[in-house]
């Protein structure tokens, strides 16, 4: 599992700097020379003209999935358990999982919300949890009144 890691942590390091040099929507050149554009899916909800932002994106071995929140009225502790089934849901339609979660950003509407969260966080991830960081935001909070919002990027 380690090395399974080590190596999607090289191929995000590599996807990344080569979005810097290709562009965001750049086409990617394969090892076969062949050109490979990025997969999209989830994009966006039916009433939309133009896509604002995909919910997902899975390119080059990895899987990104955007900010996920709870709008809905509840604790911290229904909001995290919420935003965590659904990543699970979203990682696994990328033909990916919990354990193969490399990066998780969390964003808490209240800092003092961080013990609460964690009690609901730990275990989600295998024995072995992704790397994390935890913010509280600055005022206006977390859009759409969630209390916490996670993103994370997973392999395939």
């Amino acid at each position: 599992m380690i090395t399974e890691r080590r190596n999607a942590l090289k191929k995000l390091f590599a996807s990344v700097a080569g979005t810097i040099g290709l562009g965001l929507f750049a086409k990617a050149e394969t090892t076969s020379g062949k050109s490979n554009e990025k997969e999209v899916f989830n994009v966006v909800t039916d009433d939309q003209d133009v896509p604002l932002f995909a919910s997902a994106t899975k390119y080059n071995g990895l899987v990104y999935i955007a900010g996920i929140g709870a709008h809905f009225a509840g604790d911290v502790k229904a909001h995290a358990d919420h935003v965590l089934k659904e990543m699970e849901k979203q990682l696994q339609a990328a033909g990916s999982s919990m354990e193969k979660v490399l990066k998780v950003n969390v964003y808490l509407d209240d800092i003092k919300d961080w013990k609460d969260m964690n009690e609901v966080y730990k275990g989600r991830f295998g024995k072995k949890p992704p790397v994390r960081t935890t913010v509280a935001v600055a005022k206006g909070g977390v859009p759409g009144d969630s209390l916490v919002e996670m993103d994370c990027i997973a392999y395939v």
